[in-house]
C-alpha cells in the first residue's frame, strides 16, 4: 500500500475518510499495485524503497521497459513512485535529471501513442445480436452491447448502474450515471436512449427484455449469470469485455483489437462516419475533451476522406 499521506495524520476519522478518496477507486487501486511492484522489485536486490534513490527508480524504470511495459505504464509507475514519496515527506527521486533522461529516452524508444480498441461497428453489433438465441444470457448480453454502444458508456458505468438509475418514458429510457472517469466528484449527468427504428436491435426493448427475463426489481441492473442459468450478483468489468471478445469471436473478428471500450469507441467513430456534430457526440458520449473526441474521427474518415477518392484509380 502506498503510504498514508503525513498531513492526514491527525485529522478526525471522518476527514481522512475523504482525504483517503481524493484519488478515484480505479486510480488508487492502479497505484497501490504498482507501489507493491516497486517494493517487491527492491527487497529483492536490498535496495531501499522509499525513500529511493534515482539510481534504484532509473534501473527499475529502465528494466520495465526492457520487459515489454508501455511507455504509460512504465510513466504511471514512475507517478505512483512519486506520489509516495512526497505521501511521506519526501523529495521524489523521479525529479531528478537521471530518472528524467531515463523517462525521456523510454518514451522515445517505445513511443507514446495510446493503445487504443478497435471500435465496434454498428453493422456488425447488429450481425452478432441478431443471431442471439433467447437464453437469459443471451438477453442480458443484447442488453448489454446495445446499451452500451447506445449511450457510449465506459465499462465501469455499465457495471454500477442501479435499476433506480432507469427511467423509462414513452420516448426510451433516461440513464442517469452517478460517477464517472471524468466526474470524480459525482456531479452525474443524464443520457437518454430513445426506442430504436427496429425492434430486433432496440437497446431499449432489449434492456426491458433482461430486466423482465431476469426479474430484476431493484439493485444492479447487469448480473452474473452460472452455468445453471441462476442470476447472481454485479458483473465485473471484466465481463463487459468478455462479452465483446466473445460476440467479436462470433463475428470473425481479431479478438485482441477489441475489448469494453470497442463499444463507446464504435458510437462515437459510426456517429462521426455519419456526420452528427461533435456536439451532439459529445452530449451523448460525455467527453469532456473535443480533442480525445476527434480521434474516433480520423477512424471514421480513413476511407471516407481519402485522397484516393479523387482519383481515376
Amino acid at each position: 500500500m502506498l503510504p498514508t499521506p503525513v498531513n492526514t495524520g491527525n485529522l478526525p476519522e471522518t476527514a481522512r475518510q475523504y482525504a483517503t478518496h481524493a484519488k478515484a477507486e480505479n486510480t488508487r487501486r492502479a497505484y497501490a499495485s504498482d507501489w507493491q511492484h516497486f517494493c517487491d522489485w527492491c527487497q529483492q536486490r536490498a535496495l531501499s524503497p522509499l525513500p529511493a534513490k534515482p539510481e534504484t527508480v532509473a534501473e527499475y524504470l529502465a528494466q520495465l521497459a526492457s520487459t515489454g511495459k508501455r511507455a504509460s505504464t512504465i510513466t504511471r509507475r514512475a507517478s505512483t513512485i512519486a506520489s509516495a514519496h512526497r505521501a511521506a515527506g519526501h523529495r521524489s527521486p523521479t525529479e531528478s535529471e537521471l530518472v528524467r533522461v531515463t523517462l525521456q529516452g523510454i518514451r522515445r524508444s517505445l513511443g507514446t501513442a495510446p493503445a487504443q480498441k478497435a471500435p465496434l461497428r454498428v453493422d456488425d453489433l447488429r450481425t452478432y445480436v441478431l443471431q442471439l438465441g433467447d437464453s437469459l444470457q443471451a438477453k442480458r448480453d443484447k442488453a448489454l452491447l446495445l446499451l452500451g454502444y447506445a449511450g457510449a458508456f465506459r465499462r465501469s458505468e455499465l457495471v454500477a448502474l442501479n435499476l433506480q438509475d432507469l427511467h423509462f418514458t414513452s420516448q426510451g429510457v433516461r440513464i442517469t450515471i452517478r460517477r464517472s472517469k471524468t466526474d470524480q466528484e459525482a456531479q452525474g449527468m443524464v443520457k437518454a436512449i430513445p426506442y430504436g427504428k427496429n425492434r430486433a436491435t432496440c437497446p431499449v426493448r432489449a434492456l426491458q427484455d433482461w430486466l423482465t427475463g431476469a426479474r430484476i426489481t431493484s439493485g444492479a441492473v447487469f448480473r452474473r449469470i452460472d452455468r445453471w442459468g441462476h442470476v447472481g450478483n454485479r458483473i465485473s468489468d471484466q465481463t463487459v469485455a468478455l462479452v465483446v471478445k466473445r460476440a467479436c469471436k462470433e463475428l470473425g473478428l481479431p479478438q485482441a483489437l477489441f475489448g469494453a471500450h470497442s463499444l463507446r469507441a464504435g458510437l462515437v467513430t459510426d456517429a462521426y462516419a455519419h456526420d452528427v456534430s461533435e456536439a451532439v457526440i459529445q452530449q451523448q458520449s460525455g467527453h469532456k475533451s473535443v480533442p480525445v473526441l476527434r480521434r474516433y474521427r480520423r477512424e471514421a474518415d480513413l476511407f471516407k476522406a481519402n485522397v484516393l477518392n479523387a482519383l481515376p484509380l
